[in-house]
């Protein structure tokens, strides 16, 4: 978190694995959704990536963001289905320090009222350090409702992580 003022704004970096996207043949509207959602939480973006689905340089680019100090949360989309490509939860799991299932599991939950497909997901969220690291879809309409739902407790999240938590648990 930086401050503005007497305002704390949560920091996040956008990663993005897709072959497609990273070879310039599709266009990243997943990313360009959560951008649009965080920036109208009052969040600021630090940097943005696209990178095909390879574990060597999706760990990479997450733990230099991590290990930076400047980046509170990690928002990846795509790579969280069953392809042999989708690489994205492995990733995750390798570089974090602990896991919260309980962000995956709403995201997971939140999506079943929606489509069936959400059964299928891979998704993991996690700690790496004091980065908040959050495995989104790849689609633009699943990256809105799984990060609908985990938006209202990531910001008390990374006060926690940082140990800049004042008063009480909210509600």
């Amino acid at each position: 978190m930086r401050r503005d003022g007497d305002i704390e704004i949560v920091t996040y970096a956008v990663l993005t694995s897709s072959d497609t996207g990273s070879a310039g043949k599709r266009v990243d509207t997943s990313g360009d959704a959560i951008i649009e959602i965080m920036d109208g939480a009052g969040h600021e973006v630090v940097n943005r990536v696209i990178l095909p689905d390879d574990i060597d340089q999706l760990s990479t680019q997450i733990k230099t963001w991590c290990d930076s100090g400047k980046v509170d949360i990690v928002l990846t989309t795509g790579g969280t289905g069953l392809s042999s490509r989708d690489v994205m939860p492995e990733v995750t799991r390798a570089l974090i320090d602990l896991e919260i299932p309980g962000m995956a599991e709403a995201m997971r939950a939140e999506s079943l009222k929606v489509t069936k497909m959400a059964m299928i997901s891979r998704a993991v969220s996690g700690v790496r350090g004091t980065t908040l690291i959050i495995n989104l879809p790849g689609s633009t309409s699943g990256v809105r409702d799984n990060l609908g739902v985990v938006l209202p407790v990531i910001e008390h999240a990374v006060e926690v992580l940082q140990d800049r938590q004042a008063g009480d648990h909210p509600i």
